[in-house]
C-alpha cells in the first residue's frame, strides 16, 4: 500500500521530500503538496465581514479521517482523538510548536492579565485553544478567560491585520507573519503536537516516515535559511504578498522522545479539570491501546 505524505504547515515534510531522505528510507509513498497544508490557506473570515463562530477544529477533523498515514495536531487533541478509536496515538517523538498570542502595538494590551474579558481568537478544539487556556490561566481566573472560535491560523491572522480581533493566539507561518508586520506576541503559548497513525498505517512504513523526517529536522537545524522559502508553499497568495518568508523562524520542532505514560495522563487530567471534551474513561487504562509506544 502506498504511504501518503502530507505538508502540515511545517517545514519538515518539505525538506525531506527535497532532499529525497523519504525514498532513501525505502518508503513506498506519495507526497501530497496540496493536502492538509492548502487547507490551511481558506479564508471563513474577511474585512468585509463579521468574524463567523467555527465549532470544529482539529479533534473533529481528525475524528472525520484525515487523508494521510500520519498527521499532526496539538496533543491534547491527538490525545482524545487516538482515546475515542480514531486512530493511534505515535509514543516515539513529539514536536514543539513555539506559538503566541498576539496584539497589535497600539492595543493598549501590555500584560497578560489585561486580557480579562477580552476575546481571544482562537481554533476550536485545536492547539490555540487549548494552549491559550494553558498559558492564560497562570494569570488570570478561568472566568476571566474569555475566547471567540474563529477559524485557522491564517483566518486569524487576517482578523488581527483587519482589526477584526483584539487578540488571536497563532503559530507557525501566521505568527511570523504578524510579527513581520510590526504586531507583538503578549503571552508565549508554545505546546507541544504530537502525531496521529491512520489506522491503516504499516508500522514499518511509520518508522521509515519518521526516520526521514528526523533527519530533515537536522538539515533544518543546520542550515535554516537554506529551507525558510518552503514557508512560501505554506501560505496564501494575499497573506504571502505582505511578508518576505526569508525572514521567517523554524516554526515547529521533531522531538526524538518519547510520548510517556506520565505525559498522557497528565494532559487528560488537565483536559477534565477544564471540562474539555467527553473523557470519561480511567486514562491510565487507555495508555497501551491508545499510544504506539
Amino acid at each position: 500500500m502506498v504511504f501518503t505524505v502530507e505538508p502540515h504547515v511545517r517545514l519538515q515534510e518539505w525538506v525531506a521530500e527535497e532532499r529525497g531522505f523519504f525514498a532513501a528510507e525505502g518508503l513506498d509513498y506519495e507526497f501530497k503538496a496540496d493536502g492538509f497544508a492548502a487547507g490551511t490557506s481558506g479564508t471563513v473570515s474577511s474585512a468585509d465581514s463579521a468574524p463567523l463562530t467555527v465549532r470544529s477544529g482539529a479533534f473533529e477533523d481528525m475524528a472525520a479521517g484525515r487523508s494521510s498515514d500520519v498527521s499532526c495536531a496539538c496533543h491534547w487533541a491527538v490525545n482524545a482523538a487516538a482515546s475515542a478509536q480514531h486512530g493511534k496515538m505515535y509514543g516515539r517523538a513529539y514536536s514543539v510548536c513555539p506559538s503566541g498570542i498576539y496584539v497589535a502595538d497600539d492595543s493598549g494590551l501590555t500584560d497578560p492579565a489585561d486580557l480579562a474579558g477580552v476575546e481571544v481568537g482562537v481554533g476550536y478544539h485545536s492547539g490555540s485553544h487549548y494552549s491559550a487556556l494553558q498559558a492564560l490561566e497562570r494569570f488570570l481566573d478561568r472566568d476571566q478567560v474569555t475566547l471567540s472560535f474563529v477559524g485557522r491560523p491564517f483566518d486569524r491572522a487576517r482578523l488581527l491585520l483587519d482589526g477584526q480581533a483584539r487578540a488571536v493566539n497563532v503559530w507557525g507561518a501566521p505568527a511570523y507573519l504578524l510579527e513581520q508586520r510590526g504586531f507583538r506576541k503578549l503571552v508565549d503559548t508554545t505546546f507541544v503536537m504530537s502525531f496521529l497513525l491512520a489506522p491503516a498505517a504499516d508500522p514499518e512504513d511509520v518508522e521509515r516516515y519518521f526516520r526521514a523526517l528526523l533527519r530533515a529536522q537536522q538539515e533544518i537545524d543546520l542550515e535554516l535559511h537554506r529551507y525558510t522559502r518552503h514557508w512560501a508553499r505554506e501560505m496564501p497568495a494575499d497573506l504571502l504578498e505582505l511578508v518576505d518568508v526569508r525572514r521567517f523562524g523554524p516554526g515547529e520542532r521533531v522531538v526524538p522522545q518519547p510520548y510517556t505514560r506520565q505525559m498522557f495522563e497528565r494532559t487528560q487530567g488537565w483536559m477534565r479539570e477544564w471540562g474539555l471534551l467527553d473523557l470519561t474513561d480511567p486514562a491510565g487504562a487507555r495508555y497501551d491501546e491508545t499510544v504506539l509506544a
